[in-house]
């Protein structure tokens, strides 16, 4: 039997950094957007939790794919094997800058 590739996703999602691992990744057929499928956990034991790693969970409970925007995506990697997915705040890193984005709907001034 073929083993399944895990992939290492990072993406910027506000001020936060997501680590998370995902068995199906793939550009969505919205334009700008990646799909990502079958998120994975690592198995944690009953003696440790990872508060990090738990908080994740619960914000990705009950969904079955998601839409990261391409901007958004620091960096995909595919893995031997899952590891602890994590949030890190975007500010102690400082190697992740945001994507530059000007206002939604505003149009430059234009010469006479």
């Amino acid at each position: 039997m073929a083993i399944q590739p895990v992939y290492k996703v990072i993406f910027q999602n506000g001020n936060q950094v997501f680590e998370v691992f995902a068995r199906q990744i793939y550009q969505s057929d919205m334009w700008g957007f990646i799909e990502i499928e079958e998120l994975v956990f690592g198995e944690r034991s009953q003696i440790l939790v990872d508060p990090g790693e738990e908080k994740l969970k619960t914000e990705f409970s009950g969904v079955t794919r998601s839409y990261i925007p391409l901007q958004s995506v620091i960096r995909i990697d595919e893995v031997e094997k899952e590891g602890a997915a994590k949030i890190s705040d975007a500010s102690q890193n400082n190697k992740v800058a945001k994507f530059p984005m000007g206002p939604v709907g505003t149009q430059s001034p234009s010469e006479d």
